[in-house]
């Protein structure tokens, strides 16, 4: 129950967030959609962090049309790799989950592909709802920085999950076989 309260509380506070931002920063500048992707984010991870769900859905599960990552990397994947680590993402990212060479590190980083990907399905489901709203009440051109910084903060690494994870569980079987 202590949980539960605590999600509705998480919920509360960052749909207040969210409408105290659309009310200062006009809702069809780069600052706004910005501002809005990296608030869901800490919005997001605290909610999925205090979630603590096995996250066993077959969603996470590779799908045949993937093509063993062919697909990812067909839409420039690895351009978005090498993207995260000029811009220092990818180093500060290692810096607070750093990659260990041991079977629990690797069971565990299997764990964050996933409850990464959860958020930022979340944060592209409600971002897309911004996108829409905008353009229908400012005009497409208008909606643009939403839709640009949705692809690149959310979708981008929603692949770059689905690309990496199978890749992880590969080893860990090759390790739990040895």
């Amino acid at each position: 129950m202590k949980k539960i309260l605590i999600l509705i509380f998480i919920t509360i506070i960052s749909s207040g967030l969210v409408y105290a931002l659309a009310y200062y920063i006009r809702m069809d500048s780069f600052s706004f959609a910005l501002a809005l992707n990296f608030m869901l984010m800490a919005c997001v991870l605290t909610f999925t962090e205090v979630m603590k769900s096995g996250l066993n859905s077959p969603y996470f599960n590779e799908k045949t049309w993937e093509k063993k990552g062919q697909i990812y990397e067909a839409l420039g994947i690895h351009f978005f790799r090498k993207l995260l680590v000029v811009t220092g993402w990818e180093k500060l990212n290692k810096k607070s989950k750093p990659v260990q060479k041991n079977p629990e590190a690797l069971v565990n980083l299997y764990y964050r592909t996933k409850q990464d990907e959860l958020g930022h399905l979340i944060i592209m489901i409600i971002v897309l709802g911004f996108n829409i709203f905008v353009a229908y009440k400012f005009g497409i051109l208008k909606s643009m920085w939403l839709l640009i910084l949705n692809i690149l903060l959310n979708i981008y690494p929603i692949f770059l999950q689905r690309y990496n994870r199978p890749r992880i569980e590969r080893i860990m079987h090759f390790i739990g076989r040895r």
